[in-house]
């Protein structure tokens, strides 16, 4: 029997000429990653356990991106305890205030993942780079503590489903409401500890945003990764990273397809073409229904951001929109670039000026009010519209409060009228 795309990278980094689901592995690591609130736990685990250097200074990764500019005392001492721990090991790709972005957008940007890796990282959405072809999956600190020192970890195979994508998307629609349309058709566990995997003539038609959007949020189906193919379009990112960097390490990547007898628990048929502006109402990202259902929804912040949606075309979505608009009043609307390069663009085209004038305000990076960490909380019965990936009882604040899960352009249309509004 064949193996799926995610089964050929893990055999190829388990060094085993086939793999089947359910086996047990212990593959070699391309990337280990963390963030400040992860990060000072592994580093605790990996002092406890006795280790006293990383397997390879260029392969970790510590971004401080949740509470950062730092937010209170204890931001402040779990970014100081990263801060040490990448200068006493010489961590290369260490990333802080005036550099860091929001994780899962800055690494594809920075070159640091890319076709046929094999990656965890101590944060749930790390499956985003699946959107390159590669495997990459959210473990707990201590998983990252050992990948650290050793360069290896252990994985049990994940079988997979096949998602046959079809057609393209009509004008209004992205990725986001391609995702939660499937997680409202298969529910939160309907993917649980599988490998989604992305097919289908429909691929050739998604951006590279489109697809970071897609995996990054495999996991809220319970799946250990989301994959799509290596085509033209991810080859072109992957050139256009390397060109910018001068050589970093895209110049080297692997490429792994499917074999034609690869098994799959099932095949499910998306049509691209039949999807609509979609929302996530509370307190599951399955919970999804068409935003033109929910206009007498009222609201009181928007959020546009995160490392589902803080990216340069999401930003340009928000901007479509808003330029030359006014924020509905009574309504908060809170935009936050994913990197420094998305923010720094945003101000070269002038977009900062447009949010700004439309009555909004606008952050350096930061994940703060995804978590509900700060920069945006949610007041007990205040409803939120927001670009995240999670809506689950008290995630952006307090517990009576709603979150709703939608896409740049339904936030933004949203923020004008006041209420949930389709684009």
């Amino acid at each position: 029997m064949g193996m799926t795309m995610t089964q050929k990278i893990l055999a190829a980094h388990a060094g085993l000429e086939n793999v089947t689901a359910g086996q047990l592995i212990k593959a070699r690591l391309d990337m280990v990653l963390g963030n400040d609130i992860t990060t000072p736990v592994a580093v605790n685990e990996f002092k406890k356990a006795g280790f006293t250097e990383v397997f390879d200074k260029d392969k970790v990764a510590i971004v401080l991106d949740h509470f950062v500019p730092n937010k209170d005392i204890k931001a402040a001492e779990q970014s100081k305890t990263c801060r040490e721990f990448a200068c006493a090991h010489c961590i290369s790709h260490f990333y802080d205030v005036g550099k860091m972005g929001i994780e899962h957008a800055l690494l594809p940007e920075q070159g640091i993942v890319t076709a046929g890796d094999c990656v965890i990282g101590a944060d749930s959405h790390t499956c985003t780079y699946g959107a390159l072809g590669a495997f990459s999956t959210g473990v707990g600190s201590t998983d990252m503590a050992a990948g650290m020192a050793t360069g290896e970890c252990w994985f049990k195979v994940p079988s997979a489903i096949r998602f046959e994508l079809k057609g393209k998307l009509p004008g209004g629609c992205s990725g986001k409401d391609v995702i939660l349309t499937i997680i409202g058709m298969i529910g939160v566990d309907g993917a649980l500890y599988k490998s989604m995997e992305f097919t289908g003539d429909g691929v050739a038609s998604l951006s590279m945003d489109d697809r970071f959007t897609i995996c990054n949020m495999a996991i809220e189906a319970g799946a250990k990764n989301g994959i799509f193919p290596v085509d033209d379009t991810a080859v072109d990112y992957i050139a256009s990273v390397n060109s910018r960097l001068s050589g970093n390490k895209t110049g080297d990547y692997a490429v792994y397809e499917a074999d034609t007898d690869a098994e799959y628990e099932k095949t499910i048929d998306i049509d691209l073409s039949a999807i609509v502006p979609t929302v996530a109402c509370p307190h599951l990202p399955s919970n999804t229904r068409p935003a033109s259902e929910l206009k007498d929804i009222r609201i009181d912040q928007v959020v546009i951001g995160s490392c589902t949606n803080g990216r340069i075309s999401d930003m340009k979505a928000a901007y479509d929109i808003l330029n030359g608009k006014q924020v509905a009043d009574g309504v908060r609307c809170i935009i936050i670039p994913a990197t420094m390069k998305v923010l720094r663009e945003c101000v070269e085209r002038g977009w900062y000026t447009a949010f700004i004038d439309a009555g909004a305000v606008v952050s350096t990076p930061t994940c703060g009010p995804c978590l509900g960490g700060y920069l945006g909380i949610l007041a007990a019965g205040e409803r939120c519209v927001a670009t995240t990936n999670r809506n689950f009882v008290g995630r952006m604040g307090h517990v009576d409060s709603e979150v709703y899960l939608a896409s740049p352009a339904i936030a933004a249309a949203s923020a004008i009228t006041g209420y949930i509004t389709a684009p």
